[in-house]
């Protein structure tokens, strides 16, 4: 297995979605929305992607402003690739295109809360949302 790590290499929607599929993100991501998928791709300003022979086999796609604050939205890695370090090395090269000051922020899966803590992040236990269809109250 020769992987190959590409920063900012177009993929299509159909790539994108095969990975989340092939990965357990496919689960937790709107896979049946293709104008959602185009546009998760499309407004994206960082990506980090694994190919092994043309295949993409990994992703970390990310929204960020390289000197404050980096959300790591996807962390996807096809499930014939996992436990081969894909993922560490995805964040390694994210990180290294931010600034020194940048933080890089995700939102774990509860089943993968224990390998962001072995590899070195630190839990932050306040984070809030607002899920689509829910507004603001007065």
């Amino acid at each position: 297995m020769e992987v190959e790590y590409k920063i900012n290499e177009p993929i299509t929607t159909d790539q994108f979605v095969d990975l989340l599929k092939s990965s357990t993100l496919g689960e937790r991501r709107p896979i049946d929305d293709r104008e959602c998928m185009e546009g998760m791709i499309a407004n994206s300003n960082l990506t980090v992607t694994a190919w092994d022979a043309g295949e993409l086999v990994g992703i970390a796609r990310s929204m960020t402003d390289f000197n404050f604050a980096c959300y790591l939205s996807d962390l996807a890695v096809s499930k014939d690739y996992q436990k081969h370090g894909i993922g560490k090395q995805l964040q390694i090269i994210t990180k290294e295109q931010l600034g020194p000051k940048c933080y890089l922020i995700l939102i774990a899966a509860p089943a993968a809360n224990t390998y962001y803590e072995h590899i070195g992040l630190t839990n932050v236990p306040v984070c809030w949302a607002l899920p689509p269809g829910d507004s603001i109250s007065s």
